[in-house]
């Protein structure tokens, strides 16, 4: 259903971004963030998935100024690969990555000629709250298990945007005291917990769950498509 496509920053630093097509009208367009894994296999059908849905879907390699072309799986190897890189990208200056989403939202905004909302997952968790609090174009964000917005300072930054923030409460990555903590600082933010474990919503891990990952969907897209106005 996709293609890939190069994105160039604001800085001039081109990037690869994954981009579906919806076969009916575009109703909107969603930005889709990367775990730690690439633009892999799975991301690539959350994608697709959204696309099915009407919507135009762009998802950058938001490794591309640390590595091009990552595609990993989710082998204990693959993970220390992804944390490396995360790492990596992570200790760049200012924007840093961010670059690249703003880049895609761009594209995104002017390739649907409709409102951007930001979907990211894990680490993408964590840039689409950064994308909610930071960037411009975003109409609404979601975040599924974004580790590190939890904690000071992403706790408490300011969304510039309306924001849904989904999470696992069996996730040893993300404590349920720091979610309520989160929730606490942010009570206009919609936070929805599930009896999942982190990565629920991956069905290539062995923590994914089918009925979260089911009825975080459907919270998503509704979530979506009122502040679509559609």
């Amino acid at each position: 259903m996709g293609h890939m496509i190069e994105l160039r920053a604001a800085d001039g630093v081109v990037s690869e971004a994954y981009v579906a097509q919806p076969k009916r009208e575009v109703r909107a367009s969603i930005v889709v963030l990367q775990e730690i894994f690439g633009v892999n296999a799975h991301i690539r059908a959350v994608a697709d998935g959204f696309a099915l849905a009407g919507f135009l879907v762009v998802a950058p390699a938001t490794f591309s100024r640390i590595q091009k072309h990552v595609n990993l799986g989710y082998t204990e190897k693959d993970v220390a690969s992804g944390r490396a890189l995360k790492n990596q990208a992570e200790a760049l200056p200012a924007p840093g990555v961010m670059a690249e989403v703003q880049a895609a939202i761009t594209h995104a905004s002017m390739a649907s000629r409709g409102k951007v909302g930001v979907v990211g997952y894990c680490w993408g968790g964590l840039l689409s709250w950064r994308a909610a609090t930071r960037l411009s174009g975003v109409t609404a964000a979601v975040t599924y298990y974004g580790g590190g917005m939890t904690l000071p300072p992403e706790r408490d930054a300011k969304p510039l945007c309306p924001v849904l923030a989904h999470f696992g409460n069996r996730d040893p990555l993300i404590p349920m005291d720091t979610v309520e903590a989160f929730r606490a600082a942010q009570p206009q933010v919609q936070v929805q917990v599930y009896d999942a474990d982190h990565g629920f919503n991956c069905d290539h891990r062995g923590s994914y769950d089918a009925a979260a990952c089911e009825l975080a969907l459907e919270h998503t897209l509704g979530f979506f498509i009122d502040h679509f106005g559609l």
